[in-house]
Order: structure tokens, then sequence, then C-alpha cells
């Protein structure tokens, strides 16, 4: 099991850590950083193909810009590649998820600038990522947005706040084509989201 966060008690750096599950208990490893500067909003998938894990985030030390890194777990130990810019502005709640039937990774984010959602997709090689072109699944704004992929039809499916639809809880299907991502039809969920209950996750039965 890994874990991402960021250490309040070391300048917010973006550390992870490798646990191992044995029974109804789980033991850890060192922490390690991936990040030399404040990493928040912080996103995390598996690349099963490629074995690795993926995180997301925004890097406090390049202007919170959308920033991801490929991790390799060896035991209870963890090594990082050189990060990776997906989006130069500041990025919010990135969130990201593994499309298996494109061996791609999709992040989506909160652009910082407008507001408005958008979303990305990458593919791991070696200890790197590289990125296709981003696209808007909403120019306005949106809040706390949440990931999960859909492995039987092989879609991602995105879940947001819509501020401009009294907060509903709204989903964005996402179709990857190599580093290229399509959005289906929005819909909006039938009750209306609680501004304080704005906070969700998701993932597929």
């Amino acid at each position: 099991v890994v874990v991402a966060y960021t250490d309040d008690g070391n300048s917010g750096y973006g550390t992870a850590v490798v646990g191992t599950v044995s029974g109804t208990s789980i033991t850890f490893g060192t922490p390690v950083v991936f990040e030399s500067a404040t990493a928040e909003q912080i996103g995390a998938t598996f690349d099963s193909a490629n074995g690795k894990v993926v995180f997301s985030y925004s890097d406090g030390g390049n202007s919170d810009y959308g920033t991801a890194v490929v991790g390799t777990v060896s035991g209870t130990s963890i090594s990082f590649g050189t990060p990776v810019v997906f989006n130069s502005g500041s990025s919010r709640s990135n969130k990201a998820t593994y499309d298996s039937g494109q061996a791609a990774v999709v992040v989506v984010w909160k652009q910082d600038s407008d507001s408005s959602g958008r979303a990305i997709a990458g593919t791991v090689s070696g200890t790197s990522i590289s990125f296709g072109s981003s696209a808007t699944f909403q120019g306005t704004r949106i809040d706390n947005p949440v990931l999960t992929y859909d492995s039987t039809n092989n879609k991602a499916v995105v879940f947001y706040a819509d501020d401009s639809n009294d907060n509903r809880l709204t989903a964005y299907v996402i179709t990857v084509s190599g580093t290229s991502v399509s959005f289906g039809t929005k819909a909006s969920m039938v009750f209306k989201v609680d501004y304080s209950f704005m906070s969700a996750s998701a993932t597929f039965d």
C-alpha cells in the first residue's frame, strides 16, 4: 500500500511511504520525499501495466503548477523519477486514475485561474510520464472533482460539484484514445448537494 501526503512536519514536502499488510495489521517502511517543496492536492493511482505508482499534485515550489511523478516500489522502499509538469498553471483538487484499456493515466483538476474543470492523459515509460493535450469538461466553476475508472466499459468517470447548477453533483464519462481525452454528455444527479457536503469519493463496483 502506497500513501502520498503533504508532510507538515517537513515544510509541507511531498512525501510517500510504503506499507505492507499482514493479517489485520500494516507496517510501514521509511518515508521518502518526492517533491522538496510544498506538494498539495495530491492524487494517486497505480499503472498496472508498468507496475508503477503515479502521483499528481500542485507543486508549491513552481507556482502550484500541476505536476506528476512516477514511483517505483521495491519491498518497503520507493524511489521516484523526475517530476513532469502537466499543467503550466495553478492546479487544485488533482485526482488520478488508471485507464487499463488504454494503458494511460488520467488526471483531472480544477484550474485555479478560472475554476474550470480539466482533464489530461499520460503514458508511463520507465520512470517518467508524458502527457497529451489537456481538455476542458466544464468551462465554468467546478469544485472538488473526484475520479474513478469503470473497468467493464473501459472509461474514466469524473464527478464534481457544478457551481452553475446549485452545486449539484455532476458527472462526465471520459474516453481516452492514446493520450487524447474526450467527454460524453453532462449528467447531473437528481439531488442537490449542500455546499457543506461537497466532499465526495467514488469507486467502481
